[in-house]
């Protein structure tokens, strides 16, 4: 039940396929748990949540250890090869049960409102269409269903975003797996009919020179209670 499609749009024919990028990035996030504070932000992020839980973009899956056990299940969507065996293989080391699924954001594989909340967790900056993928998190959620998200993205000032623009045309996207650096995470979420709850920006890191990517925000937003559109 839980990976039958009901209203999803046809899966992207062409796959996400990044090996090298996933290799790399394998090996950075997991020195950045620690040295960046990514273990700490991965802890409020997902600090909370119950129930039915859908991780979209979960990579080689450094969320799964953080899940608290009142989550019933969370069913991973990943569309990168690499990346998706690392997270099957962090999902076999954890309590919560993790159900690791290939699909795109675009087109999530899961029926319609069955899930209690969502988490986006650097995701949004290399999804293909951001309105599309957003629209399938709204159609996935319960009404009245709870989005987190810890996205980095548009900020710094006039020279800051006019570099993350310069970057984004098409250099960084080629180099890194797809990943944008000037989209606007807050603005595409609201855009997207949800009601956003307290969220907060954060530098990552914290010290140190502020880079192209420092620009994070880690929030809450919720789908409308009503029903999904049909």
């Amino acid at each position: 039940m839980r990976l039958s499609s009901a209203g999803s749009a046809t899966m992207a024919r062409s796959p996400v396929h990044h090996p090298l990028f996933a290799r790399y990035y394998a090996r950075i996030s997991v020195g950045a748990e620690n040295r960046l504070g990514m273990a700490g932000m991965r802890e409020r992020l997902l600090a909370g949540l119950s129930g039915r839980v859908i991780e979209i973009g979960a990579g080689n899956g450094l969320n799964f250890g953080h899940y608290p056990q009142t989550v019933a299940e969370v069913v991973a969507i990943e569309p990168e090869p690499l990346l998706r065996g690392l997270a099957l293989q962090a999902a076999r080391r954890v309590q919560v049960p993790v159900d690791v699924v290939p699909g795109a954001a675009e087109a999530l594989p899961v029926k319609s409102e069955a899930f209690d909340a969502a988490v986006l967790s650097l995701v949004l900056c290399s999804v293909r269409e951001v309105a599309r993928a957003l629209g399938e998190v709204r159609r996935v959620l319960k009404p009245g269903g709870e989005v987190r998200f810890f996205e980095h993205g548009r900020g710094g000032g006039r020279v800051m975003t006019l570099t993350q623009r310069t970057l984004d045309r098409p250099l960084w996207p080629a180099l890194n797996g797809g990943c944008h650096l000037a989209r606007d995470p807050v603005a595409a979420l609201r855009a997207a009919g949800f009601e956003l709850g307290p969220y907060r920006q954060v530098l990552l890191p914290e010290k140190g020179p502020k880079l192209p990517t420092s620009f994070c925000v880690l929030g809450t937003a919720w789908r409308p209670d009503e029903p999904a559109r049909r």
